[in-house]
């Protein structure tokens, strides 16, 4: 188990989309996080107090959380010298990074001189199964998305919140570091190997018989050239009943490649479809979620209109705006007549 309260670090980081996971730790788990480390070249801000390793473990912090998602997932020599200091005052240390902790010789002779733990949070269960397929009794809805980082997280949560509000049972099934270490529990997806992708969802979203719903953390875009495979096996193994398209409607081309252009929203889903229906024929589409995070509120909700009335799906930003629209099309107990995305 990782010992709470969290400190959230932020280190040198520019980009925005680089401290995802402190920044989803700080909106939905406000309760567990004292405050953010970040450096003086940093310019982002969670609008938590700002401390440096002393001062948040005299205020309670048990565990720093190396909240960003660089390229490749490394640990950097400033990530390393930061967590060596973080440990000498009394902090244990969380990642989510491809490059292991404890493949890191000077953390591990350090947490070990100290008693501090050093947990890996993208390493896999070893017992994943190969994915079979069969279908399982539950309903599921995916979060799909047109690239990287477009608010799939963000997005699933927010619908398992409200259906939870609305007196369903919902549970968040979690495939990426952030959702993790929000939710508690979950299967790192990008650090599992291909075969094995499918049956992780299989394991992590079983069958379920008390009429409740499964909400899975989308990851990738079937558009992506890095990272569609994993995509791909997440909509098999999950057998989705139900999907959700995530997308940044500002974002000029695919995350870390200028030279691919963002995909539109109708192609998208109907690759999502397609790939879907492999594993569950009757896979429908019911919602679009806008991150609009960027944009003024007046423009934001015109352009969720807009989209809304071009593909006749209910459209909204579901953490600025809220998901009801879609979770009224989701609980629908009959079929309302397909729109032209959904007969794509």
């Amino acid at each position: 188990m990782i010992e709470t309260p969290y400190l959230l670090y932020l280190g040198h980081s520019s980009d925005p989309a680089d401290i995802k996971t402190s920044r989803g730790l700080a909106v939905f788990r406000p309760d567990i996080c004292v405050g953010e480390f970040r450096h003086d070249d940093c310019p982002l801000t969670l609008d938590l107090p700002r401390l440096d390793f002393a001062a948040a473990h005299a205020a309670g912090a048990r565990t720093l959380v190396l909240g960003i998602a660089n390229a490749g997932g490394k640990l950097g020599e400033a990530l390393i010298v930061d967590a060596l200091a973080a440990m000498e005052a009394g902090l244990d240390i969380a990642s989510g990074l491809h490059h292991r902790l404890n493949a890191e010789p000077r953390l591990v002779e350090t947490a070990a001189r100290l008693g501090r733990q050093l947990h890996d949070v993208r390493d896999p269960r070893p017992d994943i199964p190969i994915g079979n397929g069969k279908k399982r009794a539950g309903k599921r809805l995916l979060t799909v998305g047109t690239d990287c980082s477009v608010g799939k997280m963000y997005t699933t949560l927010c619908l398992a919140s409200a259906l939870q509000q609305r007196g369903v049972k919902a549970d968040f099934r979690a495939t990426g570091q952030t959702g993790i270490l929000v939710a508690g529990d979950g299967v790192p997806l990008d650090a599992v190997v291909a075969d094995f992708i499918s049956g992780a969802i299989e394991q992590v979203s079983p069958a379920r018989d008390d009429g409740g719903w499964d909400l899975i953390e989308g990851q990738g875009s079937l558009y992506h050239p890095s990272f569609a495979g994993v995509s791909t096996g997440l909509l098999h193994g999950a057998q989705p009943d139900a999907l959700v398209l995530c997308h940044d409607p500002v974002r000029p081309h695919m995350r870390g490649l200028p030279h691919y252009p963002l995909p539109g929203i109708a192609p998208t889903i109907e690759a999502n479809l397609a790939a879907a229906r492999l594993t569950n024929a009757d896979v429908r589409v019911v919602g679009i979620a806008l991150n609009t995070s960027a944009m003024a509120e007046a423009d934001a909700r015109a352009l969720c209109a807009e989209v809304e009335a071009e593909y006749g799906l209910p459209t909204s930003d579901p953490y600025r705006f809220g998901v009801e629209a879609i979770l009224d099309r989701l609980l629908e107990t009959e079929t309302a007549a397909p729109s032209v995305a959904e007969t794509a």
